[in-house]
């Protein structure tokens, strides 16, 4: 049996305005930020479990799927170094400015963006395979089996903005084998999923991503349950947001209730220490992880 274990990961590092219309990227809107949605994907406590987990001070931390700057941060704050795969120029502008206004200047040389594909990391991190000690990734929904954005949000989110570019572009399994690839003997990948409902049924992405990277060689070798709200005794503090409270229904109703993103799944894989390569994208376990 794979361990299990609970993290608590609620984040108090929402993202505040920027100090005035000087600090915003050039072309950035008034009050764009990170929605809600995108800054939960992996945010900053969730960094700083797997970092320090994970990690060794002085170690190298990659990020794909990178929708804020809350991976770069943790790592510059446990003094590892950290290399964030943002291939969607106003996204990178965004998490650059965020990362200027949260990190000093010895921080923020420890810290570094590269515009690169998920899919495409090993070729991104040439000069780094074999050595990166964990990769952290994020897919978002429509990389595992979920339904594909088809505009973008008015609020202008740039990690939104990001999702619909690069849509027809990531490939979750070419992602998963890059990583064995840019991974050191013995690395740590770490995947993070959030089940959903989707047409009436509850669709949970962890068990087709869990068979997919063992197949490529990866140990699974954790199972972590990471709280996004905060415990007050013990009760679970859940705050509805305005979507939400938009979406109540009468109880009498047949139809499913709103959905609050309580937790979040990361399945933690090990690449051996003494391993094979993995199989290519044209093998029966390679390719695309639908």
């Amino acid at each position: 049996m794979v361990p299990l274990t609970v993290w608590l990961c609620s984040d108090p590092h929402s993202e505040e305005p920027l100090p005035g219309p000087s600090a915003r990227p050039t072309g950035a809107k008034p009050g764009a930020a990170i929605c809600v949605r995108h800054r939960q994907r992996i945010g900053r406590e969730l960094a700083r479990h797997l970092i320090s987990t994970c990690t060794r001070e002085g170690d190298l931390v990659a990020e794909g799927f990178t929708t804020s700057e809350a991976t770069l941060v943790a790592a510059a704050e446990l003094d590892r170094r950290g290399i964030a795969l943002v291939p969607h120029f106003p996204l990178a502008q965004h998490i650059g400015t965020r990362l200027r206004a949260n990190l000093d200047q010895q921080q923020l040389t420890r810290v570094q963006m590269r515009p690169v594909r998920p899919d495409q990391m090993a070729k991104g991190l040439a000069d780094h395979l074999g050595q990166i000690s964990l990769v952290i990734g994020a897919p978002p929904p429509y990389e595992t089996g979920g339904r594909s954005p088809r505009r973008i949000p008015a609020t202008g989110c740039p990690a939104c903005r990001a999702d619909l570019w690069m849509l027809s572009s990531e490939q979750l399994g070419l992602f998963l084998a890059a990583a064995w690839r840019v991974l050191a003997p013995g690395g740590v990948l770490a995947v993070t999923t959030t089940a959903r409902q989707q047409a009436g049924r509850l669709i949970d992405p962890a068990p087709r991503i869990i068979r997919h990277a063992q197949g490529l060689g990866f140990r699974y070798a954790q199972h972590v349950i990471a709280l996004r709200v905060p415990i007050e005794g013990d009760e679970l503090v859940v705050q509805a947001s305005p979507t939400d409270l938009a979406q109540l229904r009468d109880y009498r109703s047949s139809a499913l209730p709103p959905t609050v993103g309580v937790h979040a799944t990361v399945s933690l894989f090990t690449k051996p220490q003494e391993s094979a390569s993995p199989p290519g994208p044209g093998s029966p376990s390679g390719g695309r992880a639908r």
